[in-house]
């Protein structure tokens, strides 16, 4: 069946979207030509203003409308204390626990051969300038439990060992192979708490 070029330009546009095929596209782009369209006007502002109004934390790499972003900001925060996560979204995993005080070190991946992505392409070197400042007491690495985040966890321990500040890694209640961003709450909150001291 043959659309107007605009629908067909969405179906398109949506279905190149992660977990999004042509038919969820479709219905997608069906349900928005069928309701009001100020939904259809906020949806455009909103992808415009991610686009426009989105920015790295120039302190922890966060996604931020402001630098420095809010956590990095709040002076309630524990500055002694430092997780470090592959992905923005990981933050939102353990914000979710409400356990958490520290701050956030975002890498922007985990080393891959495979992908080739090497420690080159992550914010490590950032990390370990910002451990050498002296602040930092410990440093969590809660990179994901996987081949990748665990090399990539290995790696920044080798990094950090000669400035003598004390590592932990998740305990190893999350699901081998799993994703942080997957994690439920109580697993997440666990395995915050029974981090555990890792050597270079």
């Amino acid at each position: 069946m043959e659309v107007a070029a605009p629908v067909a330009r969405l179906i398109e546009a949506l279905s190149r979207l992660p977990s999004v095929g042509p038919k969820t596209a479709q219905r997608l782009t069906f349900y928005l030509l069928r309701n009001p369209s100020n939904l259809t006007t906020e949806l455009a502002n909103a992808l415009i203003d991610l686009r426009d109004k989105t920015l790295l934390c120039s302190v922890c790499f966060n996604l931020a409308d402001a630098d420095p972003c809010h956590i990095c900001r709040n002076p309630m925060r524990d500055r002694s204390v430092l997780c470090v996560v592959e992905e923005p979204l990981d933050i939102l995993a353990v914000e979710r626990t409400a356990e958490y005080r520290g701050l956030y070190h975002v890498l922007h991946g985990a080393i891959s051969p495979m992908e080739r992505v090497s420690a080159e392409d992550l914010k490590i070197r950032e990390l370990v300038q910002r451990v050498s400042g002296g602040e930092v007491q410990e440093v969590i690495l809660a990179t994901n439990p996987n081949m990748e985040g665990d090399a990539t966890a290995m790696f920044i321990t080798r990094q950090l060992a000669p400035l003598g500040v004390r590592m932990t890694r998740l305990a190893r209640g999350l699901p081998i192979g799993g994703d942080l961003e997957y994690a439920d709450q109580i697993t997440l909150t666990r395995a915050l708490e029974g981090r555990r001291e890792i050597t270079a």
